[in-house]
């Protein structure tokens, strides 16, 4: 069921750029104050080409002060989102969700193991706060392709000290994700947040491991291939369509741009509900999604349209809506 989620005007406080290009927005809520908990993220009012659209972010922090804060990423091949929050200058009016919570922490583990890669940091660094706050056992991962991308370096070490460890692929240093599951005493939890490489090899050493499913926690920010986006074309026979899908743009939101008709809840890639049934592709399909399997993505039988795209020329899909 998608999350109920209720909407209040906000002010962005104060803006400041952690690295290049990961930026930290303070947003500061009219109304009942609702404070977010360890992976809960909020859902933003964005404009994208003249129309409004909505964006999830995560939470960063507690809110202590009642303030919310989000970091953001500006992404070279942004839909619009992340370039639209970017422009926004202090002062600027809102409008944000009430926090929810899809990748939420659980308490009192024997331990703790926190994976986080780019972007990813921005849930996985309130966990390690709270955790921190509890005198909980836990380490920190994170690693990035440059040292530059680094964010929360100064906070992450005076707040947790040697329980965290950065890794940076440029300088030759990676996270041996196999491992780290291995040093995990019995009865611990992984929460891993990153790119869906670092997600597809997190949970294929923790099967291998024999560890419970639900042990292993995570969240995927819903924009991560294994191949730059390129744009292609979307055909769907049923319908009579043939559309254009841009670099910038998902499948799911093409179908709708048609009023194509589709059910959706995350965008992310986390729940399944938009996926359709794959007819023919011309080209290889970058299934971005955590909702399937290994086993499920190499048959090419479905898709998510709200992340996966195609590195080609084509795809042909069906779906059951039967008129726009």
């Amino acid at each position: 069921m998608p999350e109920r989620i209720e909407w209040r005007s906000a002010q962005l406080h104060s803006v400041r750029d952690l690295t290049p290009d990961i930026r930290l927005f303070e947003i500061a809520p009219t109304g009942d104050f609702v404070a977010p908990t360890p992976g809960s993220h909020f859902n933003i009012v964005v404009q994208v080409n003249g129309r409004a659209d909505v964006r999830s972010y995560s939470a960063v922090g507690l809110s202590a002060d009642r303030v919310y804060r989000i970091a953001v990423k500006l992404l070279r091949d942004s839909r619009g989102g992340s370039a639209y929050m970017w422009r926004l200058p202090a002062g600027a009016q809102m409008t944000i969700s009430t926090p929810g919570n899809h990748f939420e922490l659980s308490r009192g583990r024997e331990q703790y193991l926190l994976l986080a890669g780019g972007i990813g940091i921005t849930p996985i660094y309130t966990m390690a706060v709270a955790l921190a706050q509890a005198g909980a056992n836990f380490r920190l991962l994170y690693g990035c392709r440059r040292r530059q991308d680094l964010a929360f370096v100064d906070e992450l070490q005076n707040l947790v000290g040697d329980r965290v460890r950065f890794f940076v692929s440029e300088e030759g240093t990676r996270i041996n994700v196999d491992e780290e599951i291995g040093r995990l005493a019995p009865g611990s939890e992984l929460y891993v947040c990153g790119p869906i490489g670092m997600l597809e090899a997190a949970k294929r050493y923790w099967s291998e491991s024999g560890r419970p499913i639900d042990q292993l926690r995570f969240e995927t920010f819903g924009s991560s291939g294994r191949f730059a986006s390129q744009p292609f074309k979307l055909k769907i026979p049923r319908l009579g369509l043939e559309l254009n899908v841009p670099a910038n743009q998902t499948m799911l939101e093409t179908l709708e741009s048609v009023g194509v008709e589709m059910i959706f809840d995350c965008r992310r890639g986390e729940c399944g509900l938009c996926a359709l049934p794959i007819l023919s592709v011309d080209g290889i399909v970058d299934h971005r999604d955590v909702f399937f399997s290994d086993e499920e993505k190499a048959t090419n039988k479905k898709l998510c349209t709200c992340v996966s795209r195609i590195v080609g020329s084509s795809i042909t899909i069906d779906t059951a809506d039967r008129a726009i």
